[in-house]
């Protein structure tokens, strides 16, 4: 038994955990640069609670990065054809990245809203694209079985890329002007270059089919027929595939239906912004981290299959300390312990199923497949969480935390059942 542990812990200290945890970095560090931290240089520049809003909008690439998946997934760049399709692309990306951060930081909200907007939105698409590549880039490095290791050091560095955007650019702006901070952040696409140009290519099955030069309609008919028609078709040959699409859709609903709740609830209980903030992005993101890192071991060991059901029945029970912490109240110690088990579940719950998601994708089209599951899940969860105030609204905390653990159990079932079909292998 030892001897296995122990054959899932090395893969930790593979030369590709590097890799891993520098190109999660550069994955997670944007997020924040036109979410919270972004709202809050809107905020001093004196914009007004309704643009800020409607910045928002420029978030909408990522749910909608699957559209340009194929192009990303089966163009190669001219100019960056020696570095490899996937490195390529990356680079490219990153180079983006740059300019668009660098537009944003020399543009005052305040006189130019318009032209901040439009920097925000090619930064949001540059930061899709990054990651459209760099899944793809981690996925093509595993097999299957080490598909939860990578994932778990992946999430480490994009954790640590959140935070550097995060606390770290809050911290800066307490001592410098944004724009300043904001040309700082750019270091975060320099870190995801120096990692590509020092990594090599993935190797990964490849479909080359050399034809003769034809037209151009026919070039493109060709094109749309490889890119987008064969990806999504080839899913589709999967027995029950409907089924697997709704799974993907429920697995992880009982955390994303209460997630718009978690800080109305902490606030009621009588926590400051400095406890809550404290607790769930400090101590929350370490105990994130912890769960991740579980959770690929327990992919390792156990497989797929088994982490998936395993981790869906904690994610579900982890909500019902929230029941505990109702009844607690204005209790930092409790908090504490709600927060640990909430995100060590979640961790554990999100390593096991990227790596799902991963196994799902051909490495044929990889891009193109896993930003299709990975939009599928995030755009129809946030749609169906949007309710989540109504409910919470009507009940009291301790049955509206309930309702949402019992959200679990929709999607264990068609797990269940997909298991029985032999719709999932057991990976």
């Amino acid at each position: 038994m030892f001897e296995k542990w122990s054959k899932a812990i090395k893969v930790y200290f593979d030369h590709r955990m590097l890799v891993m945890i520098l190109l999660g970095f550069s994955s997670g560090f944007p997020l924040l640069l036109v979410f919270g931290t972004f709202n809050l240089w809107l905020k001093d520049a004196g914009v007004s609670l309704a643009a800020i809003g409607l910045f928002s909008l420029a978030k909408t690439p990522y749910s909608l990065k699957w559209v340009w998946s194929p192009l990303v997934d089966r163009v190669k760049l001219p100019l960056f054809n020696r570095l490899g399709r996937r490195r390529g692309w990356a680079l490219f990306a990153q180079l983006w990245l740059i300019a668009a951060l660098w537009g944003m930081a020399v543009t005052n909200p305040a006189l130019n809203p318009v032209q901040m907007a439009c920097f925000a939105f090619l930064m949001t698409v540059a930061s899709a694209t990054q990651d459209i590549v760099l899944d793809a880039y981690r996925i093509e490095s595993f097999s299957n079985r080490e598909q939860g290791a990578g994932v778990a050091v992946f999430v480490l560095g994009y954790r640590l890329g959140t935070i550097f955007s995060g606390a770290g650019a809050l911290f800066m702006a307490a001592v410098m002007e944004w724009e300043d901070v904001y040309k700082i952040m750019t270091l975060g696409a320099v870190v995801g270059m120096m990692t590509i140009l020092f990594s090599k290519e993935p190797k990964a099955e490849k479909k080359t089919n050399k034809k003769p030069k034809r037209r151009f309609m026919i070039r493109v008919k060709d094109f749309l027929k490889t890119s987008v028609y064969d990806p999504f078709a080839d899913f589709m040959k999967r027995p029950n595939w409907i089924l697997i699409l709704l799974f993907i859709f429920l697995y992880r609903m009982s955390d994303a239906y209460m997630g718009p709740m978690a800080y109305p609830f902490y606030d009621d209980m009588g926590f400051s912004k400095i406890q809550i903030a404290s607790v769930t992005k400090i101590y929350g993101v370490g105990a994130t981290i912890i769960g991740t890192i579980i959770g690929g071991l327990a992919v390792s060991r156990w497989g797929i299959v088994r982490s998936l059901f395993l981790c869906g029945v904690l994610q579900g029970l982890s909500n019902l300390v929230f029941v505990f912490q109702a009844y607690e109240g204005n209790n930092i110690y409790a908090l504490m312990l709600t927060i640990s088990v909430e995100n060590i579940s979640g961790g554990m719950g999100t390593a096991a199923f990227v790596a799902y998601l991963s196994s799902l994708c051909n490495l044929a089209y990889t891009a193109t497949q896993y930003a299709l599951l990975s939009s599928f899940m995030s755009l129809a969860r946030d749609v169906f969480a949007s309710t989540s105030g109504f409910l919470a609204g009507t009940v009291s905390w301790a049955a509206f935390f309930v309702i949402t653990a019992l959200m679990s159990i929709p999607g264990l079932l068609i797990l269940y059942y997909l298991i029985k079909k032999q719709s999932i292998r057991n990976i």
